[in-house]
């Protein structure tokens, strides 16, 4: 039967989106991860694409594991003849010729250095210059006698057909029982398009978004169901997949990848209306951006990516000392943090979407005794007005000592006078703020 989540609050938005992320959080994610936070990452993506090998990725997983990084997650071009978006979806056989001995050395070595693994899929798709797609062309979902609509060269395997899912689980659950294998990244990068199934009749052609979906739902159970301590996350792109029913089978979701850090201030606060903090995927990537060319300072790429599962996705062997020290205070500051992002409320202080100056938003502690205010300007000016802030959720009569530069305030002060920023300069400068309550003596 289909379900729907439904909530009410006569406090506006703010309340509203902390109940639904304490019910998603509490009673849709489960398992292992379902409150422990989430391994700080390196993912390969943005520092190599489809050009690396064993020694690529070993040069990258040791400097991370330098800075205090916990796993390395092998992203696209490990399976199959995948040297480009053109080539090997549906192929789920390690490549050699780039991993020489396969995955079992990679894996041996990333797990020797303290670090976990973690191995990129996108199972649900095909392409057609594949083995999969030339041994069973019906499998993907197309429209007899016209061409099908390609999106990224690639096209929607019909999951709704009971033989594809056994395909899929087969080779799925033999690459998690081969390897050791932490955590499953699964894309799902393309628009449901030529929504019809070779295995239905006509007239139940209106049928296949619906079976299709289930079809990922049991695929999905079928996979945690044997590998309950794999990391599973999910991705939002191409079909708009992130929903609960996700949620409920991956605790986590890729949110983007758009990684440009000023494009996810619109993308973290839109995604914050209905998803806890915890089950957004979040990386600092490099700079100047891959997808935008923007240049951003690493503080505000990892201030934004901070609200979110956090991680890194850029070349770390190409750092300069200062940037692998400034690294090193980012994790640590965010293993502080943690419990405080994952785990309290999100507070919008500003509307994301149309405040052109700067971006604010807060993680508070759900009995107001501590919160974490972050901002971001987007448009520094000459001889500003002061940007005052006014915090949310504190306790009103409590006093409470900002412990970055050590300054105490009431909590009246900070949410109703509000929070005084110094001028701040440059391309998108950031900062944090962290108030705890003071101990009564």
């Amino acid at each position: 039967m289909p379900e729907v989540l439904f909530g009410f609050s006569s406090d506006g938005l703010t309340r509203l989106s902390h109940q639904y992320a304490d019910f998603i959080r509490e009673h849709i994610c489960r398992g292992k991860y379902k409150k422990t936070r989430r391994p700080i990452l390196i993912n390969n993506w943005e520092a190599t694409y489809f050009d690396f090998d064993s020694g690529r990725l070993l040069d990258i997983a040791k400097q991370a594991s330098e800075l205090g990084m916990e796993m390395l997650v092998l992203d696209d071009g490990w399976f199959g003849r995948r040297d480009g978006e053109k080539d090997g979806l549906g192929d789920w056989y390690v490549n050699e010729k780039k991993l020489a001995g396969g995955l079992a050395p990679l894996i041996r070595e990333i797990h020797g250095m303290g670090m976990k693994f973690g191995i990129w899929v996108e199972p649900e798709m095909v392409n057609e210059a594949s083995d999969l797609y030339q041994k069973h062309p019906d499998w993907a979902l197309t429209v007899p006698g016209r061409p099908p609509a390609m999106g990224r060269c690639q096209l929607v395997l019909d999951l709704g057909r009971r033989e594809v899912r056994d395909y899929l689980y087969q080779v799925l659950s033999d690459l998690l029982r081969n390897y050791p294998i932490d955590y499953v990244k699964w894309d799902m990068n393309r628009n449901m398009t030529d929504m019809y199934s070779r295995a239905l009749p006509a007239h139940r052609q209106g049928e296949v978004h619906v079976r299709y979906m289930l079809g990922v739902y049991d695929l999905l159970e079928r996979l945690t169901g044997s590998f309950p301590e794999v990391l599973f996350e999910d991705c939002s792109g191409g079909g708009g997949r992130f929903d609960c029913g996700m949620l409920y089978y991956s605790p986590q979701i890729w949110c983007s990848d758009d990684t440009d850090a000023i494009e996810r201030l619109k993308i973290q606060y839109g995604t914050s209306f209905g998803y806890p903090v915890s089950a957004v995927g979040s990386h600092v990537s490099a700079s100047p951006n891959h997808q935008t060319g923007r240049c951003t300072s690493l503080a505000t790429r990892a201030t934004v990516a901070m609200s979110g599962t956090f991680g890194y996705e850029l070349d770390l062997t190409t750092l300069d000392e200062l940037e692998k020290q400034e690294i090193k205070g980012q994790i640590a500051r965010f293993k502080e943090y943690a419990p405080l992002i994952q785990e309290g409320d999100y507070y919008r202080l500003t509307n994301a979407v149309e405040d052109r100056y700067f971006t604010a938003w807060q993680h508070g502690a759900k009995d107001g005794t501590e919160a974490l205010l972050n901002v971001v300007v987007l448009a520094p000016q000459a001889n500003p007005t002061p940007i005052h802030v006014r915090l949310k959720g504190l306790r009103e009569d409590a006093c409470y000592q900002e412990l970055i530069f050590g300054k105490t305030y009431s909590g009246a002060a900070l949410m109703h006078g509000g929070f005084t920023l110094p001028i701040m300069s440059g391309d998108y400068p950031s900062l944090t703020y962290h108030f705890k309550i003071m101990q009564e003596h």
